[in-house]
């Protein structure tokens, strides 16, 4: 549908564009929120560095692991170590709140309005921000539920309290035995409910979530909707960043708004309805907020 030519706005016209993105945002019927790692990086949510450092540094000094990411995919000797390392993950990434807050400026932005947020982070930051539960779709998973390994049935299960206690009680990098996550259904070990390759559970909340936002999508179908898409990266371009595209392209009153430190683009064929801000996140939603 797009051609492969894609469109940079100069960064000379940023207060202009500024302004046309607050205007498009008074002026909307809807806010569609698409999110990637970048708002959350924004946040404050780094995966490497000082961040990294302060909470790894025991598994990067023996593995050599250099950023929680790829320390998520390393093969632990043991099911202890894994979930010490795995409880810490979740615990400074979904149980506690950014350090900046972003997602506090991004729920002030869009109050009032009617918004939904459609998301491939897992990391919960919406609702520990005040966002409507019954607004979000996290389309990846969520840091805190578990499912079951094989996968022997199609359910998630929450984590917080064992993932709390696995966080106080873990020493030399290794959980009590007693605490390793088990299915109830099989006895295989339980895993994170991320999407990672085919074993990824869709239960019934995901089902329902989906359902609330091609709802919304339908509801708002030709009306005055900004497609507002932070942060989202290359990685899953399909889930948030095409379809924005195409909504956009379809709908003659839509605006598409994407902001992402030099990664803000815009096919050319609807260039003159997008807004591309190359800014860090958290700046331009404090100046929108002014």
């Amino acid at each position: 549908m797009f051609s492969r030519i894609l469109t940079k706005q100069s960064t000379a016209v940023y207060s202009e564009q500024i302004e046309r993105l607050k205007q498009a945002l008074d002026g909307a019927d809807a806010v569609v929120i698409g999110a990637g790692a970048g708002l959350s990086a924004s946040a404050g949510l780094t995966y490497s560095g000082k961040r990294f450092e302060t909470h790894f540094k025991d598994f990067a000094d023996k593995y050599g692991i250099r950023d929680m990411y790829s320390g998520g995919f390393y093969p632990f000797a043991s099911l202890e170590e894994y979930w010490a390392w795995w409880s810490r993950h979740i615990m400074i990434n979904r149980y506690e709140r950014a350090p900046k807050p972003v997602y506090d400026d991004l729920l002030n932005l869009v109050e009032g309005k009617d918004y939904f947020v459609l998301t491939t982070n897992v990391d919960y930051q919406f609702q520990l921000a005040g966002f409507d539960k019954k607004r979000l779709f996290y389309t990846q998973g969520d840091y805190g539920l578990w499912q079951c390994s094989e996968p022997c049935h199609q359910r998630a299960y929450d984590n917080e309290e064992t993932v709390r206690r696995m966080f106080a009680e873990q020493r030399d990098m290794k959980v009590p035995a007693e605490l390793i996550p088990r299915c109830p259904v099989c006895g295989k070990p339980m895993t994170m409910n991320l999407r990672a390759d085919n074993t990824f559970v869709q239960d019934a909340g995901w089902y329902q979530a989906q359902n609330c936002y091609q709802d919304f999508l339908r509801r708002y179908a030709g009306q005055r909707v900004v497609f507002l898409e932070l942060g989202v990266g290359y990685n899953t371009p399909g889930i948030i960043k095409y379809p924005f595209w195409q909504m956009t392209a379809q709908n003659p009153r839509a605006v598409y708004a994407c902001i992402n430190y030099g990664e803000a683009v815009c096919p050319e064929q609807i260039k003159s309805k997008s807004i591309c801000l190359s800014y860090n996140i958290e700046k331009v939603l404090k100046e929108l907020l002014e």
